[in-house]
């Protein structure tokens, strides 16, 4: 039944990705042959970023992201300073384009001083209906980057340096979002389409929501820390993302199919990142751009509940089905952490069913100069006494590995964070065995009954 609803209202038809085509067609070549005729700016490429390039687009939807890489730009700080010029320029010839009856436009007015992007809707003779479009002048940072490698480190590195907001230089690399996405399996991408259309649902009568991007990405982590295959059950997986959402302020997410943990300026800049208030949820392209950040989850997370009981998230016979039970992800490796951290700090949802605890229930931790922050950066601003009826210990060598559940819902948040520590003996259901241990010169937590 899902699968019939995503073909037949969600899912475009050729005419539709045909009609985008063409108009992306006719802009493209509007930048490359007339818009900067006349200047010593060139354009070096133009790529189509948005839904329409990473194959996520919903039917009905004629919108479509252009990039253009301009020579102008010799940095991102160039870009930040100079954009709104270029924007002005573009569509100043845009404008000329239209009184020689090329084609029509019809811009959106920005509200902002420095705008980010031109946004325009495109008529022509060549077209049947309408298209909306996003221009975003951008600086060269990833040149010309083969397929399926990763960019320099120095790219990170010098938009570490140059950055003021996050996620202002995102469309810098587009092409990396891109292919982030459009590499995923059809029945990903149908998912995807069905959180997207969710969306759309909800966002008229909720206001400032999380951006949609952060919506594509959550559902990706779904996928690939839940079922992982081509072929997965559709149901399950939109109710693994409405769980998700109703989750949030347990989100900690990001890749590194990108960028280099292992350079120190990049490492120190993640760790700050993952270290700041849930939901996190970084962009794999842009590390600064943190699209958990700054809107109402709350609100989301409110609709997320209302649709976890409906139709769209119960099987053939009826009968509602059950999120997916995640996976524990690395967000460190050992080699990437170095010396003083032994092994990853991690972050998971799980069926705490799965663990063990040598510890009954009643058992806290009474922080010291605030570990948690030193060890386990990300998991620095969560409280043990107010997240679950009960905090254990699992011994993993010389490492202890603690987890903290909540009994609040049947699909169980769980966070994994391993402290390196010298332990000469492991855990038993004793509070007394080990009541300090040392990280350098930090305590690390003492255990106690509340």
């Amino acid at each position: 039944m899902m699968k019939c609803f995503i073909s037949k209202f969600l899912q475009p038809n050729r005419e539709f990705l045909g009609q985008v085509s063409r108009a992306v067609d006719i802009i493209c070549s509007f930048m490359k042959e007339n818009c900067f005729r006349n200047s010593s700016t060139k354009v070096l490429k133009v790529v189509k970023g948005g839904s329409s390039a990473k194959g996520t687009a919903l039917r009905g939807r004629s919108d479509a992201d252009l990039v253009v890489f301009l020579s102008c730009f010799c940095g991102f700080a160039d870009q930040g300073t100079n954009r709104a010029e270029i924007i002005a320029e573009i569509r100043a010839q845009l404008e000329a384009c239209r009184r020689e009856k090329q084609f029509d436009v019809k811009f959106e007015i920005s509200k902002w001083e420095n705008p980010r992007v031109l946004s325009f809707t495109l008529t022509s003779k060549t077209l049947d209906h309408s298209v909306d479009f996003d221009v975003l002048p951008a600086f060269n940072a990833l040149g010309q980057l083969s397929s399926g490698t990763k960019p320099d480190t120095q790219v990170y590195i010098d938009l570490i340096n140059s950055y003021n907001n996050g996620g202002e230089f995102s469309s810098c690399f587009t092409e990396l979002q891109r292919d982030f996405v459009i590499s995923r399996p059809t029945k990903l991408k149908s998912l995807i389409r069905l959180v997207k259309h969710w969306y759309k649902q909800v966002k008229p009568r909720r206001g400032a929501l999380p951006p949609q991007y952060a919506l594509e990405l959550l559902t990706i982590y779904a996928w690939e820390q839940g079922d992982g295959t081509p072929q997965f059950n559709m149901a399950e997986g939109f109710r693994t993302v409405l769980e998700l959402v109703q989750n949030y302020k347990n989100l900690c997410i990001h890749w590194k199919v990108n960028y280099n943990p292992e350079n120190e300026i990049i490492k120190n800049f993640l760790t700050q990142q993952l270290r700041k208030p849930r939901p996190i949820i970084l962009d794999p392209a842009d590390p600064t751009g943190n699209l958990g950040h700054g809107t109402r989850w709350d609100l989301l997370a409110k609709e997320a509940a209302s649709y976890a009981n409906s139709v769209c998230c119960a099987n053939k016979s009826g009968d509602f089905v059950q999120p997916w039970a995640l996976k524990v992800r690395e967000i460190f490796s050992s080699s990437e952490l170095g010396e003083g951290l032994e092994s990853p700090e991690m972050c998971a949802y799980k069926n705490p069913a799965l663990a063990t605890s040598p510890f009954p229930p009643g058992i806290v931790l009474t922080m010291t100069y605030s570990p948690f922050e030193y060890c386990c950066g990300p998991f620095s601003h969560f409280s043990p006494y107010n997240d679950g009826p009960y905090l254990c210990f699992s011994h993993l060598s010389s490492v202890f590995l603690c987890m903290l559940s909540s009994s609040e819902s049947s699909f169980l948040p769980m966070m994994l964070v391993i402290i390196s520590a010298d332990a000469t003996k492991p855990p038993n259901s004793s509070p007394d065995l080990c009541p300090e241990l040392h990280q350098g010169d930090l305590a690390v937590p003492q255990i106690q009954h509340i």
